[in-house]
């Protein structure tokens, strides 16, 4: 039976209400909720991977601008998503949760073998994120309707994309719910 963990990626400020801010980064906010408060009542654990860039340092800020800055209040998870007790929080200064962070330790430690991608954005952060996961030999879920993307055609092709290339379950929110009762 595999063993289950959902990462939420980069729900910070920033992200959905800030200076990189996206309404379709909003319209997965109630999915994301329900995935997160149905792994933490099945038992499944939640990470939570957020960009806390190092300012005038950190080559992403070149790319996209002043966004995410540890310690600012950009940085932090939206009010709709935070954290609680016995969630985790791994911070990032790259678009994939495992660079150089204690990631795969973590997930290591805990027994998992199967993540559960959800946030923003498809084709940058979650796609990075499922690249090394896939690397690592991580089995990889991305609940569709829970990610999202700038543009529809970003979120396609990134959703296309980890499906071919890293074997990729798509899958519902609902699906989710599903999946994680049966665990």
């Amino acid at each position: 039976m595999p063993k289950y963990c959902v990462l939420v990626i980069d729900m910070l400020k920033d992200f959905v209400y800030g200076s990189l801010r996206s309404e379709r980064a909003q319209s997965i906010v109630p999915n994301i909720k329900e995935v997160v408060e149905k792994a933490r009542s099945s038992g499944t654990p939640v990470v939570y991977v957020n960009d806390s860039h190092l300012p005038g340092i950190d080559y992403e800020l070149r790319l996209w601008g002043e966004h995410a800055v540890k310690g600012s209040g950009g940085s932090s998870v939206i009010d709709e998503l935070k954290p609680e007790k016995n969630d985790f929080v791994i911070e990032k200064r790259r678009y994939s949760a495992f660079f150089e962070t204690g990631l795969d330790l973590l997930l290591r430690e805990l027994g998992v073998d199967t993540l559960v991608l959800t946030g923003i954005h498809t084709h940058v952060c979650v796609l990075h994120t499922a690249a090394d996961a896939f690397f690592r030999g991580y089995n990889l879920v991305i609940v569709k309707d829970a990610v999202n993307a700038f543009t529809e055609e970003d979120h396609t092709w990134g959703l296309k994309y980890m499906e071919k290339i890293y074997g990729a379950k798509l899958i519902s929110t609902s699906e989710f719910v599903k999946l994680i009762k049966g665990v």
